[in-house]
């Protein structure tokens, strides 16, 4: 739980994350146009969701599309309910685990 809570620490993070799961699987490119983030901000944000098991990454030739890796969120989400003893309990925070 410390590895996903740390990957989500920051609000960059948090945007790319949020931008994959309304749009679905994005390029490193496309995040760029559609967040205030500079291409450098954007891949060292990727690598660390990488590094974490939240996002993949899939290679098509030379361009990579990123998209969320669900149970892994899905599976983080339901410890953190454990967790805090609200499994079973829909509140607004916990329905954002619902990926």
């Amino acid at each position: 739980m410390a590895d996903f809570a740390r990957a989500m620490s920051h609000p960059a993070r948090i945007a790319i994350l949020r931008r994959l799961m309304e749009e679905g699987a994005q390029t490193a490119g496309q995040l760029v146009a559609a967040l205030p983030l500079a291409q450098a901000t954007v891949s060292q944000h990727l690598r660390a969701l990488r590094e974490a098991e939240l996002v993949v990454a899939t290679e098509a030739g030379t361009r990579i599309t990123y998209a969320l890796e669900g149970a892994r969120i899905r599976h983080f989400c339901h410890a953190f309910q454990q967790a805090l003893g609200t499994a079973g309990v829909p509140t607004e925070a916990m329905r954002a685990c619902h990926i």
